[in-house]
């Protein structure tokens, strides 16, 4: 079974916390394919992305280097699907085949949780708040730098959380 040892996209690398490589046989022929489990910061980035530049380096030295299509899979685990056609098969003779009729696909999810993913890179989420306070309490809020309202609600919100157990 061949194996990922790491990824660069786009001469990036990204961390994976788990991955699969195979060749997936249609009735429109072969393609190579790379399921990646990454963060939802890396997924963030390249949804946008139609094609990416990839450098697969391999556990047994081998470095693959490929323009590929990307698809984001919904649900679960944060994912990137990554795929190219391929005309010759001889140079991966030793990888796993999966037929489209197949019933088993390889599970990258299994043993892997958000909250592992999460204490590895925590994606930054925009948010607007809608209160009701008194006007001297707005007049200094509004006085502030975002940063420090950021840093003081970032404080705050984590000690009701370690209060919550959280």
């Amino acid at each position: 079974m061949v194996v990922v040892k790491s990824v660069k996209i786009d001469g990036e690398s990204i961390h994976i916390f788990n991955s699969a490589i195979y060749i997936f046989e249609s009735s429109s022929g072969f393609s190579l394919q790379l399921d990646l489990i990454v963060s939802e910061v890396t997924v963030k980035k390249y949804r946008k992305f139609e094609n990416l530049i990839m450098e697969i380096e391999l556990e047994d030295g081998r470095i693959l280097n490929s323009i590929m299509h990307a698809k984001i899979l919904p649900g679960g685990l944060p994912q990137l699907n990554l795929f190219c056609e391929l005309d010759d098969l001889n140079e991966y003779e030793d990888f796993e085949k999966i037929n489209e009729n197949d019933s088993w696909f390889p599970n990258i999810e299994e043993g892997i949780t958000l909250e592992e993913i999460r204490k590895v890179e925590m994606p930054d989420e925009e948010v607007s708040l809608k209160l009701k306070l008194p006007i001297n309490q707005v007049e200094w809020l509004k006085a502030q730098k975002k940063s420090v309202l950021i840093k003081m609600f970032n404080e705050v919100i984590n000690d009701i959380m370690k209060k919550q157990n959280l």
